[in-house]
């Protein structure tokens, strides 16, 4: 193909990838409300630990305890308190001890109960500005719309990579497409699921342990910060596809990939590191996935390769 092709195929697919964008978009749309809720789930889970509940307990029990001792303070200064009955002031100080293990094991609480709702624990997100909202509301239909239509968009892609290959390497390409496809909704449902959670927890107890402040975080920024991520982790699981694809048309060989562990190593970090928050809980999980995937690729090329040798040697 001619350089005006290869433009003309470049526009034919980026048409079709777009078109097939805003259809998932677009129906998106209709399912905000669910798909929220789903990316809403580590932020909730963050404030769900065992520790949060333990710290909220402890808190809600001082609280009550603090008030029955105000009240026992208050009709001790109380000149008319001698005349009570000591039988009475006994059964006040019994009261409070009583009133609070009551809370404690009543099933119905919401508050001290540990099977309850445990959103109830997390503060509500936040919406500073006017905007806010339906802003962030459209960028999730536009994530969620991405992530529907990865499938079409891979193919556009691959094919557009398949017309500048020759005929016997085109096979690898169509291969490459539901790979390519499952490892980004993986790399996307891992980051949700697994690393959200944990980097989100990270952030809490860092602001409350080493700055003394509440961690409340505004609706857009939290959807940012996790679509965000989500792309990025969905795009660094494409990385044994892609060293697979290169190895088989020749760009690179396995003996390069392989001295280079080191260097590559060290580079995944880097890049891990401009790409994520500046915490090494983020840093390394989404290093350490890279890296594995890296050794996966040159794992499936090897195999692919010995493969190919096996075959030639039975003709």
């Amino acid at each position: 193909m001619s350089l005006g092709d290869h433009l003309e195929e470049l526009r034919v697919r980026m048409l079709l990838a777009i078109a097939g964008l805003v259809v998932a978009t677009v129906i998106s749309l209709f399912f905000g409300g669910y798909i929220i809720g789903f990316i809403e789930k580590p932020y909730f889970d963050a404030y769900s630990s065992k520790d949060s509940e333990s710290e909220d307990i402890d808190s809600v029990k001082k609280h009550i305890q603090a008030i029955f001792s105000d009240i026992s303070e208050k009709l001790a200064d109380d000149p008319n308190f001698e005349s009570i009955s000591p039988i009475f002031q006994q059964y006040l100080n019994r009261y409070s001890s009583e009133a609070i293990a009551a809370l404690v094991n009543d099933p119905n609480n919401n508050i001290l109960n540990s099977n309850s709702d445990k959103n109830a624990l997390a503060p509500r997100l936040q919406s500073l500005a006017p905007a806010d909202g339906i802003t962030s509301y459209i960028k999730i239909a536009l994530i969620s719309g991405l992530i529907l239509s990865s499938p079409w968009i891979f193919y556009q892609l691959w094919m557009f990579i398949a017309a500048g290959l020759y005929q016997h390497e085109r096979k690898y390409v169509q291969t490459a497409v539901p790979f390519s496809t499952i490892l980004f909704v993986a790399g996307s449902l891992f980051f949700l699921l697994v690393v959200a959670p944990w980097t989100l927890k990270f952030f809490i107890k860092f602001n409350k342990a080493a700055l003394g402040v509440n961690s409340n975080f505004t609706f857009t920024d939290y959807i940012s910060f996790i679509t965000m991520l989500m792309l990025v982790f969905g795009a660094a699981f494409q990385t044994p596809i892609a060293i697979f694809i290169l190895t088989k048309t020749g760009l690179v060989s396995i003996q390069t990939l392989c001295k280079s562990r080191k260097m590559v190593l060290l580079v995944i970090f880097v890049i891990a590191a401009i790409v994520t928050p500046p915490d090494v809980v983020s840093q390394i999980t989404l290093a350490l996935p890279i890296y594995a995937l890296y050794e996966l690729g040159i794992l499936l090329s090897w195999l692919a390769e010995r493969k190919k040798k096996k075959a030639l040697v039975a003709s």
